[in-house]
């Protein structure tokens, strides 16, 4: 930018003259033929990135538009100026994050024009933040502060594991050791429960949408008691897919319990803060959502000696109990039979006198037909009838005369 210079400027800018400053050489005509506007846009464009080549450049960035084939469009601005830029897929996939709004920093670009609009651009093909924190940082923040407005986060939203699951989805890659640890895991602790993959990429361009889709895909599955969305260790940039937005929020919406165990146990990711429990290891999380069998064994066990001194003791305690009872009977009808003996003695005096057996004592006998009847008359006997005679020691045959 040219400045005015101090002193005569008069005289320098007075009207009629070409003046020019000092410091730079008087302009002569071009004895070319008149530029289309085409040839001298093309002109400018190699102008400009002959100018200054490739160079840093520290701006804010602002008004950043993401199209589907992966370019991204901002512009960079200062306090008094700005520039539009361009990064291409080919830089942008390096990043794997998009830059928030109004983050300051640098920009290795080239100055160009575009002839087709006739504006100065940059074409950018790194970025570094000027704070010192990188990208990947400054989204994971963003991100984890949206979720925490939300209450994604909220520890009272997190669901408890069913004690006995019958079925297990994992979403994981069908080729990583992450599924191996747990089916491992899972058949040493408890073979019962089945173990269901639910297959997606958990690293690279497709790794989100793989992701967000194999938890829609376990939603609709009927039967699963649990999810356990599983990676092995990894470098951090591996470890981006489950730091995104979209992931996160699938795993929050799951309609069953989800464990979270991603990467080595000191990586945290966004997916271990939404998810219902976090794992350090799949192998970890496997243990976490299948009881073992051993330990129910023992428990089972403990349980029923428990049970069976109980047992043992009531039996003891009710024995001892009913043999009082036994006690207190005995003794109340031992009474009872006491008070009553003194009329019944009497009582059974009494039926022995009026007893017809008694009466022959005294020298009676009783008279009785052959085919049964009591004979009290005469009458009731004809010439040479047979008839008994009952005595009291037994019965006499007797024929009437």
């Amino acid at each position: 930018m040219s400045r005015k210079p101090s002193g005569k400027s008069d005289d320098l800018f007075d009207a009629g003259e070409s003046a020019v400053l000092p410091s730079r050489p008087p302009v002569r005509p071009s004895t070319r033929p008149a530029y289309t506007v085409t040839e001298l846009a093309h002109e400018l464009r190699a102008a400009a990135e002959r100018a200054t080549g490739q160079v840093w450049v520290k701006g804010e960035v602002i008004g950043l538009k993401v199209y589907e084939a992966g370019h991204w469009y901002f512009t960079l601005r200062d306090a008094e100026s700005q520039l539009r830029c361009v990064m291409w897929k080919t830089y942008t996939r390096k990043f794997k994050v998009e830059p928030p709004e109004g983050i300051e920093v640098y920009a290795l670009a080239t100055p160009t024009v575009w002839p087709g609009r006739g504006e100065l651009r940059l074409t950018a093909v790194a970025l570094l933040p000027t704070a010192g924190v990188g990208l990947q940082q400054l989204s994971f923040e963003r991100t984890r502060e949206q979720l925490e407005r939300e209450g994604l986060l909220d520890p009272a939203r997190k669901r408890a594991l069913p004690a006995f699951p019958r079925m297990i989805a994992v979403i994981t890659s069908p080729d990583g050791v992450a599924l191996h640890d747990i089916v491992t895991v899972g058949r040493r602790r408890w073979p019962a429960a089945r173990i269901v993959l639910v297959p997606a990429r958990v690293q690279g361009d497709d790794a989100v949408d793989e992701l967000v889709r194999a938890v829609g895909v376990t939603n609709r599955l009927a039967g699963v008691d649990v999810c356990i969305v599983a990676r092995g260790g990894g470098a951090r940039d591996d470890l981006l897919a489950f730091n995104a937005e979209a992931v996160c929020r699938a795993v929050a919406g799951s309609r069953v319990p989800t464990i979270s165990a991603v990467g080595h146990e000191t990586d945290i990711t966004l997916t271990d803060l939404v998810a219902d429990l976090r794992a350090p290891t799949p192998s970890a999380a496997a243990a976490m959502a299948l009881p073992d069998r051993a330990e129910i064994a023992r428990h089972v066990g403990a349980l029923a000696a428990r049970l069976a001194h109980g047992l043992r003791s009531r039996t003891t305690v009710l024995a001892e109990r009913l043999a009082r009872l036994g006690e207190r009977a005995r003794g109340s009808v031992i009474r009872r039979v006491e008070a009553r003996r003194g009329e019944w003695e009497r009582l059974g005096a009494s039926l022995d006198a009026l007893s017809p057996l008694a009466v022959m004592n005294r020298g009676y006998s009783i008279a009785r037909r052959a085919d049964g009847p009591i004979i009290k008359r005469r009458d009731q006997l004809g010439p040479g009838e047979p008839f008994s005679l009952r005595v009291t020691d037994g019965s006499i045959s007797a024929r009437a005369e």
